[in-house]
């Protein structure tokens, strides 16, 4: 597990290259040998942030609590500045509720099966996304299986049977076309049946026929609830880091359907703007559980607050 952890932790700093890059050369740079009243140089920390998707609104809020923070604490370096950023950013990122993250990443779970369902537009990688945390609970030591919601495509199915057959877990499918809702009905009755421990549900995301996408949502919603009104235990949303600021507004329409509980952000290492992560924490209220650091099954990383603003600082020059 120490070794899991740490080469994931490597995968987040690897990630989030490109989104160093684009900190106008370092925050480090910016602030070595500069003068801290200059107001210009305020206002290009604000452009480095707002460039990486981190939001105009959170953007001034945190470089005005930096700045405030210099007045009365004094900065003898450029390092004492980043590493107030670095402070500030991990409260901003930080959940109100830390216990969500125990859900995904310990041995014991709240129920049996836990359902874990899984809402996004199509195309920002929910299939793969579902295959590494299938994979991600079997490293747990947990039987998993999955139920094939996107029953509005055809290849949606057929990729989750194929991704069921490399890892070797169940698969509960019907035709192209069937109700969403039956899959939701026999998925959860054969997870008790057979013992799984977790299940994942995966669901459509055609965002063009939005308001038919709700309500199907919400009925399959109502057919877990039926069960149990604590199912599903919690859901998922994959966003698409390289679709920047939209994905919010992916995420509010998933919001009013269903309830969202946590993001799975995925195509992390594809974007210079991992700012994302801070826009989807302080503008949706939403933690971020995992990123998606590559393609393979194990390019996943638990989101950690402190290993991801290291790895978005990185070395800053003037840092060390």
């Amino acid at each position: 597990m120490v070794f899991r952890l740490f080469r994931r932790k490597d995968k987040t700093s690897e990630a989030l290259a490109r989104t160093r890059k684009g900190w106008g050369g370092g925050l480090g740079s910016l602030f070595q040998g500069a003068t801290l009243s200059d107001d210009a140089l305020w206002e290009q920390v604000e452009d480095a942030l707002i460039s990486s998707d981190v939001g105009v609104d959170t953007s001034l809020a945190l470089v005005n609590r930096v700045r405030q923070r210099v007045r009365e604490e004094g900065a003898p370096s450029a390092s004492d500045v980043v590493e107030m950023f670095k402070e500030e950013m991990a409260v901003l990122l930080d959940p109100k509720d830390k216990t969500i993250w125990d859900w995904y990443d310990r041995e014991t779970l709240p129920a049996n099966p836990f359902v874990l369902m899984i809402v996004g537009v199509n195309g920002v990688g929910k299939t793969t996304s579902i295959a590494k945390l299938a994979k991600h609970y079997q490293e747990l030591g947990k039987t998993v299986m999955v139920g094939a919601g996107d029953t509005f495509r055809a290849a949606a199915i057929e990729q989750v049977q194929v991704w069921g057959e490399r890892l070797k877990i169940d698969i509960i499918a019907h035709q192209q076309g069937a109700d969403p809702g039956a899959v939701a009905y026999d998925a959860y009755q054969a997870a008790v049946a057979r013992g799984a421990d977790v299940l994942i549900f995966d669901t459509a995301g055609r965002l063009h026929t939005k308001g038919p996408l709700i309500e199907e949502l919400r009925k399959v919603r109502r057919i877990f609830e039926r069960f149990d009104e604590s199912v599903p235990h919690q859901t998922l949303l994959v966003l698409d880091a390289t679709t920047g600021h939209n994905g919010l507004e992916q995420a509010k329409v998933f919001q009013e359907a269903v309830g969202v509980n946590g993001v799975f952000l995925t195509k992390l290492d594809g974007t210079a703007k991992g700012g994302i992560t801070v826009a989807i924490a302080q503008e949706l209220d939403l933690p971020v559980i995992f990123i998606g650091t590559g393609e393979g099954l194990d390019d996943i990383s638990m989101f950690d607050t402190d290993d991801f603003v290291d790895a978005l600082f990185g070395d800053e020059p003037g840092t060390t």
